[in-house]
């Protein structure tokens, strides 16, 4: 009997590499808030991605959230940005008591059109967060553009973009911030985790300040913070698996190869582009499936590949501007697109280690369904 196979594996460094990384919490018993194993990570974080600062945090969620609280926003403030994305990006705008303000995708790439951002500009407008989607990078010259045009801010959601560079520049380096998830589904994790990467000096103490309760020194408490922190186990997690993300997006490249060498030319099939000048993580596989051509819609599709033990992933559906939560307050007016790729899309099963008999098989049965 074949096993089941899921949309996600995640990635893990030998036992070995891991039980000697940890060897010196038990001999220290600094768990928590910062110790050598975070900061060992921090530094070499840092120099691979080439940015000045960098905080981590317990997961990707609270670092978004953390970053825009820092930029000190007024409330009821607008933020433009992507309905096509999780649930997260537009909590965390939310939550921070903003207005999002959505923004349709691109048909290619599936990223903000940065051509439809200034349009929604109004003089309640603080701040653009885009999303780099499936590690397809936005267009991060024509967002830049726009934002100094009109002196707004940009705080990336890069949660599937990491290791990711545009023209020899790591994905970290763009906009006034960038947020990561380490999320045990992600290229690179740390079990749970998240960071938000930056150049301005003055937001290092106060990050770090907001995600420990928004304590400074004993007896000050100069911010209202949360518990966000990164434990030290998690720091060693991620300190081992960098060592191993160069091998590990090299194993993914070839699973997407394999796929794209089936269905690339499969009528009713569209594929995501390969990006000009983007060196890729291959984070995520996108299909779209246009069911007046294939014969077969999405969920058909879908359906089929979990009767055989596959479970691929409608990702991303629903459209976040069309939440439960947010009933009455949003409509999908302005993004036609996002919803039209968010009835198509299913995202097929993406790991390091999944064989190509695996790819062949999962290919076969989508083909199956082609009528």
């Amino acid at each position: 009997m074949k096993e089941d196979i899921f949309v996600t594996r995640p990635s893990m460094p030998p036992l070995e590499e891991y039980v000697e990384e940890i060897k010196e919490i038990w001999e220290s018993h600094w768990l928590t808030n910062m110790g050598s194993k975070y900061k060992q990570f921090q530094a070499e974080l840092e120099k691979m991605l080439d940015v000045p600062h960098i905080v981590f945090y317990c997961n990707g969620h609270l670092a978004l959230e953390n970053i825009i609280e820092a930029m000190d926003f007024p409330k009821g403030g607008e933020v433009i940005t992507t309905p096509f994305t999780f649930a997260s990006t537009t909590h965390a705008i939310v939550r921070c008591g903003l207005k999002p303000v959505f923004c349709d995708i691109n048909d290619s790439d599936y990223t903000i059109d940065a051509k439809k951002i200034e349009a929604l500009i109004t003089n309640k407008t603080v701040a653009i967060i885009p999303v780099h989607v499936y590690g397809n990078m936005c267009d991060v010259e024509a967002i830049k553009a726009v934002a100094d045009k009109h002196d707004l801010k940009v705080i990336y959601d890069a949660a599937h973009a990491f290791s990711v560079k545009y023209k020899g520049r790591s994905s970290a380096c763009f906009g006034d911030a960038s947020m990561f998830s380490f999320h045990a589904t992600k290229v690179f994790n740390t079990i749970e985790g998240g960071a938000v990467s930056f150049h301005d000096d003055e937001l290092v103490q106060k990050l770090n300040e907001l995600k420990n309760f928004g304590i400074h020194g004993s007896e000050e408490v100069p911010y209202i913070g949360g518990n966000a922190r990164i434990n030290e186990f998690c720091a060693a997690m991620g300190i081992c698996n960098l060592r191993h993300v160069d091998e590990e997006i090299s194993k993914r490249k070839t699973v997407v190869e394999r796929y794209r060498s089936h269905l690339k030319n499969v009528a009713g099939i569209k594929l995501s582009p390969v990006q000009a000048d983007v060196e890729p993580n291959y984070a995520y596989f996108p299909v779209l499936f246009d069911e007046a051509v294939f014969g077969s819609n999405r969920d058909e599709v879908f359906t089929k590949l979990a009767e055989n033990g596959i479970y691929a992933r409608k990702y991303f559906y629903p459209l976040t501007n069309t939440f439960d939560c947010y009933k009455g307050m949003f409509t999908t007016d302005n993004t036609h697109i996002a919803l039209e790729i968010s009835m198509k899309v299913l995202t097929l099963p993406l790991y390091a280690d999944l064989s190509m008999d695996d790819v062949d098989r999962i290919c076969e049965i989508i083909l199956l369904c082609k009528k």
